[in-house]
């Protein structure tokens, strides 16, 4: 998070000025008279001036900038957000209308626009601050904006979703309204929301749209997802959220439904298909990518599933998407991000795995801190997903709280009315041992527990307790200061992708095997340390499983700077160019550019071994 407030999450306004100068929440609005806008994407096609794109790159990069200057205590950065929160509360009509239309075209469309998207994305930016700030009149601006969304879009008396064209991207990007609902409930404890958030989910399932999320396609047997990613993984959210609000058996069935379909588009490193349309398709490790949106959207989903049902599996999945597939799309040692990435990435020239046919002029496989020839979409993202990761670290139940999912942080809270402090100092997902510093004011009694990861073969820990549908829960008195130690024993596993392919994994990491590869620097920015670069690969050479081979993990030294690198797999593999079984490392996905993960069986048998 440092390295990223340094980097592009602390300069992207610097990067691409002219969207961020562009005023469009405020002086700037959008009317009738507009008819285009620069929008980022520098191509010449008409089908890119979608007008509201300004309000999501803006606000996806303030909400996750906010973040990471709250959870660092940044003092620079957070004087800039102050003046930015100021600025845009001025900006709020007297009737409590925030967002980028000017009178005569809000809450009056026929077909795309991004009323509802352009809110959800800013109104998350703001909630985020008032829970740092705790700022009464935070609070009191956003209840206002989304009281004039409920006047003007009135439950069972208005269709916000409703098109004369089944494609609006900006119209069902709004569908995450859902957000802010679910997160005003738990602030305010007031019903409504959740009961307008029905309301939504209910609308966006009765109209003609191209979109996966709707209840009658998801409870076709038949349907597969086909839509663009990043939609149709952020609608797991409002989908939740609408079952829990309801408590519908059907709603149930549809989410479990969801959930499954989203299972088999999801590749090892768990990275789920989104380059940018689904299409039908299951998940391959080579030949589908993954967008960073769609790793971000998705990580919230599941986040937003742990904490409603408590349920410890999503854990797992939370911390795969994170240390892999997100990890994985990152730049390992430069300030940038894929916009699309594979699992199996042999090439990073612009188009996935090099291959083109020549009509394909993708750019978004390469690494770039804006990826502006495209959309600035991936990059905010990227800087939202570690405190997004974070926010979800931490729990409560009725009997106390929960880590939910692990990594080196430190909580302060409130338990029965006495300050608690936990410290969790580890270097886990490299190292496996956790230790946990309880402070509390006073001597108090309240249970922890703390989520047990679905790949751990055994475990220790320094004090008396008990499992519970795979949580390890310590209930006792806790005196001023006392650590627990937890030990998690993992091994190296093999495991098998949908297509019955080989790769490896050790505790949360999958691993892969790196390879060579040559960088070309194609744009240097006026910003001092920022560029984009593509790489090819050096001495390709596609390596196969070889059945029951030795494996070891070795462990070196680590630091920040590092971090990725310091885990290493010693094992051996086929390697087809020279014809025989030779020594290779594995590293984590974090630690690579291009890499091998999954492997053909050198008989071709993967399915039947």
């Amino acid at each position: 998070m440092i390295k990223d407030l340094d980097g592009f999450v602390g300069h992207l306004d610097e990067l691409v000025p002219g969207l961020m100068q562009d005023s469009i929440y405020g002086k700037d609005r959008l009317t009738k008279n507009v008819k285009s806008k620069n929008v980022g994407n520098i191509s010449d096609g008409p089908d890119v001036q979608y007008l509201w794109w300004n309000s999501e790159t803006q606000s996806n990069w303030r909400d996750g900038y906010i973040r990471n200057a709250v959870l660092l205590g940044d003092s620079v950065h957070l004087a800039k957000i102050r003046n930015y929160i100021n600025n845009i509360l001025s900006t709020q009509d007297k009737d409590g209308y925030f967002g980028i239309y000017a009178k005569d075209l809000r809450y009056n469309f026929k077909d795309e626009n991004g009323e509802l998207w352009a809110k959800a994305t800013l109104l998350r930016g703001l909630l985020a601050w008032y829970e740092f700030s705790r700022e009464t009149k935070m609070l009191a601006a956003v209840n206002r904006a989304v009281a004039d969304v409920m006047k003007n879009y009135p439950p069972d008396k208005s269709s916000p979703f409703k098109s004369e064209k089944p494609f609006v991207g900006g119209l069902t990007h709004g569908l995450v309204f859902t957000d802010i609902l679910d997160q005003l409930y738990h602030l305010t404890g007031d019903t409504s929301y959740l009961n307008y958030a029905l309301f939504l989910y209910k609308d966006f399932s009765q109209n003609i749209l191209n979109e996966d999320g709707q209840y009658d396609k998801i409870m076709d047997g038949e349907y597969k997802l086909k839509e663009h990613g990043v939609h149709t993984y952020e609608q797991l959210r409002p989908l939740t959220v609408a079952y829990f609000a309801s408590g519908n058996d059907s709603l149930k069935n549809a989410l479990d439904n969801y959930l499954d379909r989203i299972r088999k588009c999801t590749t090892p490193a768990g990275g789920p298909i989104g380059d940018e349309w689904i299409g039908g398709r299951t998940a391959d490790a080579t030949e589908t990518g993954y967008e960073y949106c769609s790793i971000q959207e998705l990580l919230d989903g599941y986040s937003l599933l742990l904490q409603k049902t408590g349920d410890p599996a999503y854990g797992d999945l939370i911390e795969k998407i994170f240390f892999n597939a997100a990890q994985g799309a990152r730049h390992p040692e430069k300030s940038c991000i894929a916009y699309c990435k594979t699992d199996n990435s042999f090439e990073m020239t612009g188009t996935r795995n090099g291959i083109t046919d020549g009509k394909d002029k993708q750019t978004r496989y390469k690494y770039s801190p804006s990826h502006q020839d495209v959309a600035v979409c991936c990059v905010p993202n990227a800087g939202r997903i570690m405190p997004y990761y974070i926010k979800a670290m931490w729990m409560k139940d009725y009997e106390g709280l929960v880590a939910t999912i692990l990594g080196p942080n430190e909580l302060s809270t409130e338990v029965k009315g006495v300050k608690v402090r936990i410290i969790e100092e580890t270097n886990y997902p490299i190292e496996n041992t956790l230790n946990f510093k309880i402070i509390v004011n006073e001597p108090l009694r309240f249970t922890l527990k703390i989520r047990k990861p679905g790949w751990v073969k055994s475990y220790r820990i320094n004090s008396e307790h008990k499992v519970e549908k795979e949580y390890i829960v310590i209930d006792r008195k806790w005196q001023r200061e006392e650590t627990l130690t937890l030990i998690l024993n993992a091994d190296v596993e093999l495991k098998k992708d949908l297509k019955g392919w080989s790769y490896f994994t050790y505790g949360a990491l999958v691993l892969s095997l790196p390879i060579e590869s040559r960088e070309i620097m194609t744009r240097k920015f006026t910003v001092p340390g920022f560029a984009d670069f593509e790489y090819s690969s050096v001495n390709p050479v596609n390596y196969k499983f070889i059945p029951y081979p030795k494996a070891e993990i070795v462990t070196g030294k680590i630091n920040m700077n590092s971090f990725w690198y310091s885990l290493t797999l010693k094992t051996s593999l086929f390697n087809q160019a020279k014809n025989k079984e030779e020594s290779v490392i594995l590293r984590p996905l974090g630690a690579t550019i291009l890499r091998q993960v999954t492997f053909e069986s050198k008989s071709g048998l993967n399915k039947t071994q």
